[in-house]
């Protein structure tokens, strides 16, 4: 027999105070995240209403669970989100971030939408503009919408009998994963833009082309070899992340895609070069007659170090906003030093600062850096198409 009191029983209210004390904590918990974010909000933006805000946040959280935060706090938050990438070498220009409130939005249709003008307004004519645009938070019970694609624009990967891949087999488990949700694929060449996958609230994945209007790319070629325009090397112009959760004083926002421009050698010496990418090393290493049969010969090195001058060189050509390795690693120094003026942890990490070619002949490689996972920050959970793999 169930013992009951004032109409409800010993289980039910039992339930009830604990869901209550759990309530508190995360309320708490959140309360003190808001805080902070305010008070470091209020330090480089001082003024009037610290405690007036702080009040008005404290009676939302209570009320609702959760929090709004105004336009200045969000573009103050995604901003400082990208001072405190430590995986970033571009920082410099921070304050410059365009940043686009769409936090209204959570339809995936929707959603797509605005990635596409996103990509647009991003590329502005081949002068790239560092841009963020925010969608829905999550909120208690409902997550906002979520973005499966880590980058806007991706190349397909289209696996073999054989095991080979066409395209790039970075993205073959992506690739499967939209051809089973109804992508009808591409012609199979290198090039496949891939489709943008949506996860709305309580939706399932939503599969969108992406409009070719959107898709900038540059042809690539070479200032003294011809024959490199024959290898049909192409790249998008705006990298532009969207797997990674912008997290400011609390609030999570799942969809939230930014992008900067390229350093050559994420195209030259990471996306052609590595072994697991295009691997285009060897091909050529061939065209230009370097001996292979020997590493000895730093076939390899030579062989990068081309491929990173078309990069350069092609996107320069086209009018699209590119940076080097070097010039990029004295501008992180620079950085460095404002943010040392300021008073400021910078944080990054040696290994991603430190560029994948020539590393020792820039400045970065030759001292340390103290690393720190701050917030307001970028991070990036467990993968949806591939949930045994997860990045923090």
């Amino acid at each position: 027999m169930v013992t009951k009191s004032h109409g409800w029983s010993v289980i039910t209210a039992k339930r009830f105070f604990r869901r209550t004390a759990v309530d508190g904590e995360r309320h708490a918990g959140l309360i003190r995240e808001a805080a902070g974010f305010v008070e470091a909000f209020h330090r480089e933006f001082p003024g009037e209403g610290r405690a007036e805000r702080l009040s008005e946040i404290r009676d939302e959280i209570e009320l609702t669970g959760s929090y709004t935060h105004t336009g200045e706090e969000l573009a103050y938050g995604a901003k400082v989100a990208w001072r405190n990438s430590s995986r970033c070498i571009g920082r410099l220009y921070w304050r410059s971030l365009q940043v686009r409130d769409l936090r209204r939005v959570t339809g995936a249709k929707e959603v797509a939408a605005g990635c596409f003008e996103h990509l647009a307004e991003a590329n502005s004519g081949g002068r790239i503009r560092p841009t963020i645009t925010v969608f829905a938070p999550d909120r208690p019970g409902e997550s906002g919408p979520r973005i499966w694609n880590d980058q806007l624009i991706r190349y397909a990967g289209y696996r073999r009998p054989d095991g080979g891949v066409v395209g790039d087999p970075a993205n073959a488990d992506f690739t499967e994963a939209a051809l089973k949700l109804g992508w009808p694929g591409g012609p199979r060449t290198a090039f496949d833009v891939l489709p943008l996958i949506v996860e709305a609230p309580g939706a399932e994945p939503a599969v969108f082309e992406v409009p070719r209007d959107v898709v900038h790319e540059v042809q690539l070629v070479h200032p003294d070899h011809p024959w490199f325009a024959d290898l049909g090397l192409r790249w998008h112009a705006v990298p532009a992340i969207s797997d990674m959760a912008l997290e400011i004083g609390g609030i999570r926002y799942p969809g939230a895609p930014f992008s900067g421009w390229y350093m050559g050698t994420e195209i030259g010496a990471r996306n052609f070069g590595d072994a697991d990418r295009y691997n285009l090393l060897p091909v050529v290493a061939a065209r230009l007659g370097l001996d292979t049969t020997s590493e000895a010969t730093l076939w390899r090195d030579r062989a990068m170090v081309e491929l990173n001058v078309a990069v350069l060189h092609s996107f320069r050509s086209a009018g699209v906003t590119i940076t080097d390795h070097h010039t990029e690693s004295r501008r992180f120094l620079a950085h460095l030093a404002q943010e040392e003026r300021a008073g400021r942890i910078c944080p990054a990490d040696w290994s991603w600062i430190v560029p994948p070619l020539s590393g020792s002949a820039t400045p970065v490689f030759h001292r340390s850096f103290e690393n720190a996972d701050l917030r307001p920050g970028y991070v990036r959970g467990t993968c949806p198409y591939r949930p045994s793999r997860s990045d923090q």
